[in-house]
């Protein structure tokens, strides 16, 4: 299930790639979410099989 949080904007962290640093997401097409992390560059990440850490306020913890 994909998490309502992943859009465009959205600042986020790979749990099994804490070396790539902060990304921000540039799209989000189906499954497949493109973030461009400060030390990877672009990537194209599966949302089926990584779930991205929010960084931040959770939104889906707000009342």
């Amino acid at each position: 299930m994909m998490d309502p949080f992943l859009e465009p904007g959205v600042l986020v962290r790979h749990p099994g790639q804490p070396d790539w640093g902060l990304g921000q997401v540039q799209s989000v097409t189906g499954h497949r979410v493109t973030v461009n992390f400060e030390e990877a560059g672009k990537q194209t990440i599966d949302a089926r099989v990584v779930r991205l850490v929010f960084v931040g306020d959770d939104p889906r913890g707000q009342a």
